[in-house]
């Protein structure tokens, strides 16, 4: 449900800058249960489409407001 919500979240962002997820160029994700990325990298496809933007992924011990995924993006506007 917390990717789901980050995702949401970033194309809202980035259609109220006059973007799209397809102008992302760069993913980094933060996880704070590394054994959650298959799952992640599934619900990352619903919202992507090829060519995928780079990605990165960093597990991390914590995250504000006890989330378990948080996401940052770079778009280059086309």
């Amino acid at each position: 449900a917390q990717v789901h919500r980050a995702l949401r979240n970033l194309r809202a962002v980035a259609e109220a800058a006059g973007a799209s997820l397809d102008d992302c160029v760069k993913l980094t994700l933060f996880l704070t249960d590394l054994s959650n990325f298959p799952r992640v990298n599934e619900i990352m496809q619903e919202y992507f489409a090829k060519p995928f933007p780079a990605r990165s992924t960093v597990g991390v011990s914590s995250l504000p407001r006890d989330a378990q995924f948080e996401v940052e993006a770079v778009l280059v506007r086309r």
